[in-house]
């Protein structure tokens, strides 16, 4: 607020000065031009002179104006570079609070099924639970947009899949086609975020 008072202050200080100089300079010409003593070369010089000096206030008014437009408009970028900088920290620092939020209750089935196998140790009841469990988990990261990477009975794609182990081709897998998953990989979207680990026909 002070600063914006600081800055209409001085838009009115330099309107005031403008208008002071102009009028110094008009009374100036006035003066000259009605003694009348000036032949007429000499007073079409003096005109040309006196144009030229109100051209020349009336530029430098100008060019301060437009200096102090451009130091309002850097406060201004200034602030904003600021602000949207703050907002990306923020939206980086809290970016996984909606995911984390939806996990929340696959955590807390998590502690209910741990407290009841305690009480209960039921090895069918507990598997049941855990089943029940993993099946929430994933109706979760389907959401976000996770997928399970095809792997077996696929061509080895070395963009998708990592190779770990080369084992003899038989009849039902042709050459270099995954015939064995160890462990899953995933998409996240489009976007591979961990390859599946296979074994590959030779």
């Amino acid at each position: 607020m002070e600063r914006k008072r600081d800055e209409a202050l001085k838009d009115h200080k330099l309107s005031k000065d403008k208008d002071s100089m102009e009028g110094k300079v008009l009374e100036s010409e006035e003066a000259i031009l009605d003694e009348g003593s000036l032949d007429n070369k000499e007073r079409t010089s003096l005109e040309n002179n006196l144009t030229l000096e109100e051209e020349l206030v009336r530029t430098r008014a100008k060019a301060e104006d437009h200096y102090g437009q451009l130091q309002r408009l850097q406060a201004e970028f200034d602030n904003y570079r600021k602000r949207t900088q703050k907002e990306k920290t923020e939206i980086i620092k809290y970016a996984s609070e909606r995911l984390v939020g939806e996990l929340l209750p696959v955590l807390d089935n998590f502690d209910r099924a741990i407290s009841a196998a305690k009480v209960n140790p039921d090895f069918t009841s507990f598997s049941q639970g855990v089943e029940m469990i993993l099946r929430q988990l994933q109706t979760v990261l389907d959401k976000e947009g996770l997928k399970v990477i095809d792997a077996v009975g696929q061509p080895f794609d070395p963009n998708i899949h990592e190779a770990v182990l080369r084992v003899a081709s038989e009849d039902e897998h042709p050459e270099n086609t995954v015939v064995e998953e160890l462990q899953k990989g995933y998409y996240l979207k489009e976007k591979v975020i961990r390859p599946s680990m296979v074994k590959v026909s030779n």
